[in-house]
């Protein structure tokens, strides 16, 4: 495992869609665990493979509930509203506030190829709809208002 860099914004490929992962091999195992290391070495919530240079469909995520990995992940259905600051490790040393779901239901695979769905609310939900839409070439700060400097 290493600590791969993340890239920031202004750089082109966070703007571009992610492709489905279709090989679960070694080669994606490595990347999710290197996935895991970056995003526990800069404290983040969550972290999408394009923030690390690779185009595929791949999430990691852990909000204190347990770290989980998304590949090709779908949301299927949302419920309710919350707003709230976001920040993003590819956008460092800003927040901003989002509206996002308050319950979210997806499906996705591990791992290994096998198909799961789950629904997650509070923090959880947030940081999924904020990965997904990293696999689909958006940042948060293009939903954001009051944009502005941590502290």
């Amino acid at each position: 495992m290493s600590v791969r860099k993340i890239i920031t914004i202004g750089d082109e490929i966070l703007s571009k869609k992610s492709h489905p992962v279709t090989n679960f091999d070694k080669r994606l195992h490595s990347l999710i665990d290197d996935m895991v290391e970056t995003m526990q070495k800069y404290e983040g919530a969550g972290l999408a493979a394009v923030q690390v240079g690779i185009l595929r469909r791949v999430v990691v995520i852990d909000v204190g509930e347990g770290l989980i990995e998304l590949i090709n992940p779908e949301i299927i259905s949302t419920k309710g509203s919350q707003y709230g600051a976001e920040g993003c490790l590819s956008v460092p040393g800003k927040h901003g506030d989002v509206e996002r779901p308050m319950e979210v239901t997806f499906k996705a695979y591990d791992r290994n190829g096998n198909e799961y769905t789950k629904t997650v609310s509070g923090l959880f939900a947030r940081c999924v709809c904020h990965e997904c839409d990293h696999l689909d070439g958006k940042l948060y700060v293009e939903l954001a208002d009051n944009i502005v400097d941590n502290e």
